[in-house]
């Protein structure tokens, strides 16, 4: 994830981790534009999918992940951020792209009123919901980057 010498970060794979559904968002190669990718199911008490994981990251091209960090309103840790910050380790361990931990309060919330803003309800949309607020960190991120800073942080295998 770098724009030293393109300018550019390559595709990035957002994910937004949830107890039934991970939400996930993938920029374009210019790192410009942030759009939902659909979800994957997660079945209670099964390990982590980090195979399905790196499969959609094979599957669209992407050159790294951004992992939303659950972090509380006062930015202090979380159970649910110490179980994305385990899962974004390993898969870190798993393969070689670049994994980084952003904050991604309210993008959430944001995706319920962009949603609701456009005349629409999220009765039974819990899936674009997550999905959208996957592509609200990755926006968040690309228009940090294209503005040369780097946010969130880097998860190295130890």
């Amino acid at each position: 994830m770098t724009t030293e010498n393109t300018g550019s970060l390559g595709r990035l794979l957002a994910v937004d981790w949830g107890d039934k559904r991970i939400g996930l968002a993938v920029s374009d190669e210019l790192g410009m534009l942030a759009s939902p990718a659909g979800t994957i199911v997660r079945r209670a008490g099964k390990r982590a999918p980090i195979a399905e994981l790196m499969r959609r990251a094979d599957a669209l091209a992407v050159t790294g992940f951004i992992f939303g960090l659950p972090i509380d309103l006062l930015g202090g840790e979380t159970a649910r951020s110490l179980e994305v910050r385990e899962v974004a380790a390993k898969l870190a361990s798993r393969q070689s792209r670049a994994v980084r931990l952003v904050d991604e309060r309210f993008t959430t919330s944001a995706a319920l009123r962009s949603v609701r803003e456009q005349g629409g309800t999220t009765r039974g949309r819990k899936d674009e919901v997550d999905a959208l607020a996957a592509a609200f960190l990755l926006e968040g991120f690309l228009r940090a980057a294209k503005q040369g800073v780097s946010i969130g942080e880097a998860v190295v295998v130890a």
